[in-house]
């Protein structure tokens, strides 16, 4: 007999079915037992009755989280046992046999609630528990809705989805490398992208104008409860694009993601108010303000725009770099600055943030697309021409052969599910989630490599000498 879904049982009163899942609780009533089950599309009551002895025998022996097949009739719930807050609550099934496909041991943790209350070591290191809980697959399943009506929303305005490469090479992207030896060129190391930047603008100047992909991004950060050392962002780009144009079709997607999937939410504003960077320091204190009305309400949204970034400023060691990514533009009225090199604390990028209740859950800009300008960027940063060449050369390159005028956002995924989800950090709305430190506890990573693996990439580890206590 062909399975059939929890959540199909309603209308299938009357007929006998074949349901598969897990054992969410076994109640024994004397002469009756009953047996909670569930599958990826929800919850039902079964009961196995006295006439029918198997299916008592084997319902007697199981337990929770047992992988089962269930054959049963769906039925009407007697009219005293309705319970209208269930969501099969008006039916259950009469279990004619059961098969047990898996048994399981006693689980490590209570999975049976939302999870907040048990240490987070436990729950990551057995994440294939934790995600059985609902609050879990709520959020991964929101997140999976989130990236295809995205898809859908981009896809109706033209844009193509491409992948680009995750092994490529070390980018000033603002954070430290992810760095892959080569087995077969000794000595020479790929590096993990910080983001798609470059192949994005190097697709615009490859003639498809309108590009997306949800990016997977790596950065060797110091640990914080925000990050993690692997993220996603929906990341796009447009030619022939202003400010304007992007912030449009970025705002019309996220207005139709609340109204689609969080209709229960509500945002403050539409559309959303433009600040400008010198306002938002001087009235909030902050490039990310939290403007919302009412702080207390888990379901309004404030979204806002922060515009007219400075482009530079000074490092701990006293240069000029960047305060966003090298490849930003600068307004049209410092353009000259940039160009002559001067006034260059003053100089104003093309540079847009869109917030949502106090953080940052985007950041993009307009883009130099002349070689000239993107070579000036870096010759204020400091760079050596031997630099500009080794690590820029292709990108200076491409511009020369025809680049239009483009911009672009990135969206972190994870944090803006981690807001509409209401949760307290990106852990949990990300499958397989790291911790704060970076660490895979459930797959005991980052691990040691074997000493055949370190000879067969000429590498030796140069192990730090002990502090002295």
């Amino acid at each position: 007999m062909q399975r059939t879904y929890i959540k199909d049982l309603i209308g299938k009163v009357g007929e006998e079915v074949k349901i598969c899942g897990w054992v969410d609780v076994r109640r024994d009533h004397g002469k009756l037992i009953f047996v909670d089950l569930r599958d990826m599309t929800g919850k039902v009551q079964a009961v196995a009755l006295p006439n029918h002895k198997e299916a008592v025998a084997v319902a007697s022996t199981i337990r929770s989280e047992w992988v089962v097949d269930v054959l049963g009739k769906v039925n009407p719930r007697p009219e005293k046992l309705v319970n209208l807050n269930e969501e099969n609550g008006k039916i259950e099934m009469e279990i004619i046999s059961i098969t047990v496909l898996n048994e399981a041991v006693t689980p490590v943790m209570d999975i049976s609630g939302d999870g907040k209350e048990i240490d987070e070591e436990v729950r990551l290191k057995n994440r294939y528990l934790d995600l059985r809980r609902p609050r879990m697959q709520k959020n991964i399943r929101n997140r999976h809705k989130v990236m295809m009506l995205t898809r859908n929303i981009l896809d109706k305005e033209g844009f193509c989805e491409i992948e680009t490469p995750n092994l490529t090479i070390a980018t000033a992207e603002g954070s430290k490398n992810f760095i892959v030896p080569s087995r077969l060129e000794t000595g020479k190391f790929y590096a993990l992208p910080q983001a798609p930047q470059q192949y994005k603008q190097l697709l615009m100047t490859s003639g498809f104008e309108k590009y997306f992909q949800f990016a997977r991004c790596f950065r060797d950060e110091d640990t914080r409860g925000d990050r993690q050392p692997e993220f996603t962002q929906m990341d796009l780009e447009m030619s022939f694009a202003t400010e304007q144009d992007v912030m449009k079709v970025n705002e019309k997607a996220l207005i139709e993601i609340i109204q689609t999937i969080y209709p229960h939410k509500k945002i403050q504003e539409i559309p959303f108010p433009i600040i400008p960077y010198k306002e938002a320091m001087e009235k909030y204190g902050s490039d990310k303000p939290d403007i919302r009305t009412d702080k207390n309400d888990p379901n309004l949204l404030a979204f806002a725009w922060i515009v007219d970034f400075p482009m530079f400023e000074k490092g701990d060691d006293g240069k000029w770099t960047f305060t966003h990514n090298p490849f930003s533009g600068t307004k049209l009225e410092s353009y000259s600055d940039l160009m002559n090199k001067t006034n260059i604390e003053n100089i104003v990028a093309a540079q847009y943030d869109i917030t949502l209740n106090g953080s940052e859950v985007g950041g993009g800009s307009i883009r130099n697309h002349k070689p000239e300008a993107l070579r000036k960027v870096l010759e204020i940063m400091g760079f050596s021409e031997e630099k500009i060449e080794k690590e820029y050369g292709h990108m200076l390159k491409a511009f020369t052969t025809g680049t239009p005028p483009h911009g672009g956002i990135a969206w972190g995924l994870d944090r803006l599910i981690m807001i509409l989800e209401n949760e307290p950090n990106i852990r949990e709305v990300i499958a397989f989630a790291k911790t704060g430190e970076g660490k895979d506890l459930m797959m005991n990573a980052p691990s040691e490599v074997s000493a055949e693996q370190l000879r067969e990439l000429h590498l030796k580890i140069d192990r730090p000498a002990p502090k002295k206590k």
